[in-house]
């Protein structure tokens, strides 16, 4: 079978790139799956080491490390320096999580459009110029949330604006650690297929999907679910979505979902129990003689961790406002267990002022010390030291590095999507069944 052509966008340090083709040199690389166009643009930084590390890990043809809208108005204007594929099999992106809504009615516009060049609305772009036969996503599982004001209306917004570019749409939040990797990372999963023939005909139950014939619930084993599954109509006017959708204080999306033709169906399900045999913390530490002096904690300095790290009600004043209340929060594990899986890695993971949300182990030495960037791109699945450079001989900053896992996804959730995929696309299925 001829590998699949994939677009990346928002690529990071190819997360990706590396679930859907495999390390380069491995004996499968891209075999199933191919990237013929990738896209990195870090607005907030004048250097892209994110860009470079994924060029230098994957060579520099068909990447382009520049503002998407920009490389947009030159497709569209056909003054594109590196022009998108004219044919693309699969589109995938960890794009940032922002505000989604703001559509313009039907009417008055050819698409719908952001306030702010919203990096959703760029998706949209490059959907209605390529037509991908499959979009898979990836985002923080709060976007079935979003907004507070509004709670769930954003994610309610792109799947009618799928319905509206003509696609089905299934999702799922999966926790890393529920399907055997050492990390509690929870992030939500939107597949989102074209509609042709197959996929009109397809008449199985939403549930089924969700549990069984789903290319998600092939890939993420899950348990049987009662019927408590809740339908949604949304139609295909994302316009009339933003407008309309109540003001909510709960969102009514759940941890799986289907959407075919604006008619939405959402319900909670779990991992089936012989999944959650987890990798641990321990499983990927180096021993403390490798690790670098600075990433262990000063003896001075460990009543400052633990403050951070415990629980407090603390009287505090509103400097603004005068107003005084009790700051509360719950303790964190100090220092982290070793035989679980670790909490979510977060982008402020690197440098050596204490923090509450930094991970602390006890090393094999009985020393406390930070996890090292090795240590980060294994909880997320990475080959180790993929960051340790952005060019030959030229190293990325251990605190660039944390911040790359932290933005990073787990490899091995998308690889077992990958798969997934190509098995239906091989065998002429629809994502569905």
């Amino acid at each position: 079978m001829t590998a699949g052509s994939v677009v990346e966008l928002f690529a990071g340090v190819g997360g990706f790139r590396l679930g859907l083709e495999g390390a380069p040199g491995s004996d499968a690389y891209g075999s199933r799956w191919q990237v013929t166009w990738s896209n990195q643009w870090e607005p907030s930084t004048k250097s892209q080491p994110a860009s470079q590390c994924y060029e230098h890990r994957f060579g520099p043809a068909g990447h382009v490390c520049e503002d998407i809208e920009v490389v947009l108005d030159a497709e569209e204007h056909g003054s594109a320096a590196t022009p998108i594929p004219r044919s693309v099999d699969l589109l995938v992106g960890g794009f940032p999580c922002q505000d989604y809504s703001v559509a313009k009615p039907l009417s008055r516009a050819a698409g719908i459009e952001g306030k702010r060049g919203v990096l959703w609305w760029q998706i949209v772009r490059l959907i209605e110029l390529r037509s991908p036969r499959y979009v898979l996503l990836e985002n923080v599982d709060r976007l079935l949330k979003s907004p507070s004001s509004s709670r769930g209306r954003d994610f309610a917004i792109m799947l009618s604006t799928f319905s509206m570019l003509g696609y089905a749409v299934q999702w799922r939040v999966v926790n890393a650690a529920d399907y055997g990797y050492p990390q509690r990372r929870r992030r939500v999963f939107i597949l989102a297929e074209r509609m042709g023939s197959c996929l009109r005909d397809f008449r199985e139950e939403p549930t089924t999907v969700m549990v069984k014939s789903g290319v998600l619930a092939r890939a993420l084993p899950v348990q049987p679910i009662p019927a408590d599954a809740i339908n949604y109509s949304l139609g295909d006017d994302p316009y009339e979505v933003t407008s309309l959708w109540p003001g909510a204080k709960v969102s009514p999306w759940a941890t799986a979902g289907v959407m075919v033709e604006g008619e939405a169906c959402t319900t909670v399900v779990d991992a089936v129990e012989d999944e959650r045999d987890a990798a641990t913390l321990g499983s990927v530490l180096i021993r403390d003689s490798e690790v670098p002096d600075s990433f262990f904690i000063p003896e001075e300095r460990i009543p400052d961790w633990a403050y951070l790290k415990g629980s407090k009600r603390e009287p505090r004043t509103d400097k603004r406002t005068g107003h005084r209340y009790f700051y509360t929060e719950g303790a964190v594990a100090f220092p982290e267990p070793l035989d679980r899986p670790s909490r979510t890695i977060l982008t402020g993971e690197g440098g050596t002022s204490p923090s509450r949300f930094k991970h602390v182990v006890r090393g094999d030495s009985g020393r406390l010390r930070r996890l090292v960037p090795v240590e980060l791109e294994r909880l997320n699945g990475f080959p180790p030291g993929w960051t340790a450079e952005v060019a030959e001989g030229v190293p990325m900053p251990d605190g660039r590095r944390a911040f790359m896992m932290g933005n990073a996804l787990v490899v091995g959730i998308v690889n077992r999507i990958g798969e997934a995929l190509a098995d239906a696309r091989d065998e002429g299925r629809s994502t569905f069944g």
